[in-house]
């Protein structure tokens, strides 16, 4: 979880963690450093390597610069060699549908998928 707000990251991470399977690496990254709002690329930087398995890395962002980051992070060729990927899904919806597909042993380009599809799901 990529956000603007560690408290959010972290809130997402609580809930996708809720429904996936013990031990899956999902790791919540937001703020500053001083603790404002906003992204530092090093501490998302450190989380890619944190969640890191070998399988890929998907990263759920949720505003426009996290987007920017991501992206500026999958262009370094440290990163190009790691798999990752940014999901095209809402955070908390897509981190949660994700968390569920990957548990059931899915891959990443299945995962991604189905969490793309999620904005399809209305809620009224």
């Amino acid at each position: 979880m990529v956000s603007h707000s560690v408290k959010a990251a972290e809130g997402i991470k609580d809930i996708a963690a809720e429904v996936g399977k013990p031990n899956q690496p999902i790791v919540a990254v937001g703020g500053c450093e001083d603790g404002s709002l906003g992204i530092d690329l090093d501490k998302v930087e450190f989380a890619i390597e944190e969640a890191d398995n070998d399988d890929g890395v998907i990263l759920f962002v949720d505003l426009g610069s996290a987007i920017i980051c991501a992206d500026m992070i999958r262009g370094n060729s440290h990163f190009t060699e790691k798999n990752v990927h940014i999901a095209d899904a809402p955070i908390l919806e897509g981190a949660v549908i994700a968390a569920i597909e990957a548990s059931l042993g899915s891959d990443v380009k299945k995962i991604l998928d189905v969490a793309a599809k999620v904005v399809q799901i209305h809620k009224i």
